[in-house]
C-alpha cells in the first residue's frame, strides 16, 4: 500500500513517516506541506491512503477530502488533527479513522489495521469468492454467513431497523441525537434512550451470531458500525455499474452480473423513510445499467435478448419514454413489423387508460419513423 502525507507543519510530517517507516506495512509515496501539492501528485500517481492535517492554511482538510475523492474515489483519508472536536465532521464526510496530534503509536497501529482491513474488503469486492458473508439489502434486509443465510428472530422490529440504518451508515458515526429522532421521535428522551441501549446491545449480539468481526463502535456521543468481515450487494452493485463504455464482452458480464444482483428495490419490503433517497439513486442506476446492457446485446446480435431485458425492465417502469424508444429500435432493426406496431399501440393505450395522456412528441415521431423504414425495407 502507498500512503500520502500532508501536513504544513514539517515535525508533524516527520513524526508520520518514522511511524510508517517503523510499521512497515505502507511506503510513503510522498509528503508534502500544502494540499495543492497532494493533488498535484495524484494526477500521475495511484495512492491507497492519505493522512492528511484538518487544519491545513490554504484549504481546511475536511473541504480538500472532497477533491481528492473526486479524483481518486477509491482512496481512503486518515485525518490528523490536533482538535478533537473535528473527529465527527471528519467522518461525516468518510474519513477511515483520525488521529490526534502528537500522534500515539498504539493508537497509530490500529489505524493501520484498520486500514489494512478496509483494504482485504475492498478486495473481497473485487475477487471472486466463494460464499462471503454479506448484507444483502435488495428487497429486504438479509444476513449471509459462508454456509449461507443466517436465520434471525429479531428482537422488535426497531432492532431491525436499527442494524440496518447502521448498514446503511457504514464505518460512518451517527449521532446519539440522530439516532433517537430517526427510529424513537414519539418517544421520550429518558424511554427513547432506554430503547436505544436496549437496542444496541440487541445489534451487539446479532453481530456477534454472525461472526463477520464488525463491532458498534461508541465516542462522543456516537455510534457507528465497523465494518469487517463482509461485504454488501450495494456496494457491489454500485461497483459494477461503474462500467459505462462496454467495449467487450468481460464489460458486459461484469454488468450483468451488477443487475442479478438486484433482487427488488433498497430495504423495499421494510419502506425505511430514510432509506427513500438510496433506493431512488439505487433504481436510477440499475435503469441506466439495464439501457446500456440492452444496447450492448443489440450490437453484438442478441436482439431477442436486448427485447427481453427491456420488457422485463418495463415491468418496472411501466411508464418510461426511453425504454419504449429502444424498444422500438430493435423491433425495428428486427424488422419485425408486427412487433413494433403492436407494441406501440399497447403502449399508448397504457398511457391513455391509466394517465390519460399521448406518448410525447419525441417518442410518436420515431415511431412514425421507424414504421416508414420497416414498410419501405418490406416493399424492396
Amino acid at each position: 500500500m502507498r500512503a500520502l502525507i500532508i501536513d504544513d507543519e514539517k515535525p508533524a510530517l516527520l513524526q508520520l513517516e518514522r511511524l510508517l517507516q517503523a510499521d512497515g506495512r505502507i511506503s510513503v509515496a510522498g509528503q508534502f506541506t500544502s494540499v495543492q501539492s497532494g493533488l498535484n501528485h495524484l494526477l500521475e500517481n495511484h495512492v491507497d491512503v492519505i493522512f492528511l492535517d484538518i487544519g491545513m492554511p490554504e484549504m481546511n482538510g475536511l473541504e480538500a477530502a472532497e477533491h481528492f475523492y473526486r479524483m481518486q474515489p477509491e482512496i481512503q483519508i486518515v485525518y490528523v488533527t490536533a482538535y478533537n472536536n473535528y473527529a465527527i465532521e471528519a467522518f461525516e464526510l468518510h474519513a477511515l479513522d483520525y488521529l490526534l496530534k502528537p500522534v500515539d503509536p498504539e493508537r497509530f497501529s490500529k489505524t493501520i489495521k484498520r486500514i489494512e482491513s478496509h483494504m482485504q474488503l475492498s478486495n473481497m469486492a473485487t475477487t471472486p469468492i466463494t460464499n462471503p458473508s454479506m448484507a444483502m439489502c435488495f428487497s429486504h434486509l438479509t444476513l449471509m454467513g459462508p454456509s449461507g443465510e443466517l436465520k434471525l428472530k429479531w428482537r422488535t422490529q426497531k432492532v431491525q431497523e436499527l442494524f440496518s440504518f447502521f448498514i446503511h451508515h457504514t464505518n460512518k458515526w451517527i449521532t446519539k441525537e440522530t439516532l433517537l429522532e430517526t427510529l424513537w421521535p414519539e418517544l421520550g428522551l429518558d424511554k427513547a434512550t432506554t430503547q436505544l441501549h436496549t437496542s444496541i446491545y440487541q445489534v451487539r449480539k446479532v453481530l456477534k451470531e454472525w461472526g463477520v468481526g464488525a463491532g458498534i463502535e461508541y465516542a462522543h456521543d456516537s455510534y457507528r458500525l465497523l465494518k469487517e468481515g463482509f461485504v454488501t450487494d450495494i456496494e457491489l452493485f454500485k461497483q459494477d455499474c461503474t462500467v459505462h463504455s462496454l467495449m467487450a464482452e468481460e464489460d458486459w458480464q461484469r454488468l450483468d452480473a451488477a443487475l442479478k444482483r438486484y433482487k427488488g428495490d433498497y430495504l423495499e419490503d421494510h419502506d425505511y423513510f430514510w432509506a427513500r433517497p438510496l433506493r431512488e439513486e439505487l433504481n436510477q442506476m440499475y435503469i441506466e445499467a439495464s439501457l446500456r446492457a440492452a444496447g450492448y446485446e443489440h450490437q453484438t446480435g442478441k436482439s431477442q435478448q436486448a427485447i427481453q431485458r427491456l420488457l422485463v425492465l418495463q415491468q418496472k417502469e411501466a411508464f418510461s419514454e426511453e425504454i419504449c424508444r429502444s424498444i422500438l429500435i430493435i423491433y425495428a432493426s428486427m424488422n419485425n413489423y408486427n412487433a413494433l406496431l403492436n407494441y406501440y399501440n399497447s403502449y399508448m393505450i397504457l398511457l391513455r387508460d391509466e394517465l390519460g395522456i399521448e406518448p410525447d412528441v419525441q417518442t410518436t415521431q420515431l415511431y412514425n419513423k421507424l414504421m416508414s423504414e420497416v414498410r419501405e425495407d418490406a416493399n424492396n
